[in-house]
């Protein structure tokens, strides 16, 4: 049979306010078309289809009919929960999507209540695929027993605890069924492309590659944005996020993976790009140096962030726009800065007015000029007259 394994989604994502929906919209077509094109048998989305826990009416307006679109022509079509997901509204899709053939897994649940799926591939073999959202760490580690135990202690529980869920969920794998296994979390070893969030991504919920079996012949994965296989006793992939999710994901190639599995051997993993997501990428220099790049950038459609080799004055960002229309995170290098030093207030200097003050601002945090000063002068006489 053949899979289709994409996760990631963080559909309804914001990038320094500009709405991706467009984005999102575009990408999400293209994986519907490499599930029809690919004729694949079955979808896995492993988690995070949203960005946030309350995602917007135009958010799930995209997710809802991508999952329908992805459920054509019978594919098997499953879906968890991540940790930007609210396992709670996917408990609500899950009645309404399940009518549709959709299999939607929002919190943890027994093997035989919706958390080991067996279905029959449209090729004909028996599958088990086991389905284990995201769990928070309060969720697997009692209160008691972190009232009991040492961080570390809590740690080690939390990588055991999944373990033992794994191997419950995994029991009924068998020499002549296609044996999955979908998650969303942490492996140590993976390489993070930037845009995880961090609370959720430490060392105390990272879980060992040894919970999953020798007898899985797949491990569809999500979390981590960056498409990589890592080892362990059975094929282990992320598919990584369809599109770069913000500027700590420059260097990833967004796309998803698909996979070819048989009862009895090893899946065979062939990765996919994508054409649509609008690249990210960063760009650094004074303002001469930026009317050189904008020239290479004119008929290209990225976002940019900016970093300016120029001391701050108004309107800079302004004009850094003007010149790169695509910048969206405009800000200083770190050497132009303005630094604040804290002063020592003198007893027995002459009280200075506002103006004053204003006026030794400006200077020792290296923003001084005329005009912003003479701005300032008419606030105040507007304020005090």
């Amino acid at each position: 049979m053949k899979i289709l394994h994409t996760a990631d989604w963080h559909v309804g994502k914001v990038l320094k306010g500009r709405s991706r929906l467009d984005e999102h919209r575009a990408v999400l077509r293209e994986l519907v078309g490499v599930a029809r094109r690919e004729d694949v048998d079955a979808v896995i989305v492993a988690g995070d289809l949203f960005d946030t826990s309350a995602p917007t009416p135009d958010a799930q307006g995209l997710v809802l009919p991508a999952l329908m679109a992805l459920r054509e022509g019978g594919r098997d079509v499953v879906v968890l929960a991540g940790n930007h997901d609210n396992p709670q509204l996917f408990e609500v899709y899950r009645p309404v999507l399940g009518a549709l053939g959709i299999h939607v897994v929002g919190g943890f649940r027994r093997p035989d209540n919706g958390g080991t799926l067996s279905f029959t591939a449209r090729t004909g073999e028996p599958v088990r695929l086991a389905v284990l959202p995201f769990l928070s760490h309060r969720y697997v580690i009692r209160a008691a027993e972190v009232l009991a135990g040492t961080a570390a202690d809590h740690n080690r529980d939390y990588a055991g605890r999944i373990g033992e869920l794994i191997g419950a969920l995994t029991a009924s794998f068998a020499g002549d069924t296609v044996n999955l296994v979908t998650t969303h979390g942490t492996l140590p070893g993976g390489k993070f492309g930037g845009g995880e969030r961090e609370a959720q991504s430490i060392f105390s919920y990272y879980f060992e590659s040894a919970a999953f079996p020798p007898t899985t012949q797949y491990a569809a994965l999500g979390h981590l944005h960056r498409r990589q296989q890592l080892p362990g006793p059975c094929p282990i992939w992320y598919s990584g996020s369809p599109l770069a999710v913000d500027f700590g994901e420059e260097g990833n190639t967004p796309g998803a993976l698909l996979v070819n599995v048989e009862p009895g051997r090893p899946a065979v993993v062939r990765e996919v790009t994508f054409d649509a997501p609008r690249t990210l990428a960063t760009v650094r220099g004074t303002l001469e140096r930026l009317e050189e790049v904008a020239a290479g950038l004119v008929d290209t459609e990225t976002w940019l962030r900016v970093i300016v080799e120029e001391r701050p004055r108004p309107g800079l960002a302004d004009t850094v726009r003007e010149i790169l229309p695509g910048a969206v995170d405009v800000t200083l290098d770190e050497r132009f800065r303005p630094t604040t030093t804290a002063r020592r207030a003198d007893p027995d200097a002459p009280a200075r007015s506002p103006r004053e003050l204003f006026r030794d601002y400006l200077t020792t945090s290296g923003r001084h000029d005329d005009d912003v000063a003479a701005l300032f002068d008419r606030l105040y006489d507007e304020v005090t007259s």
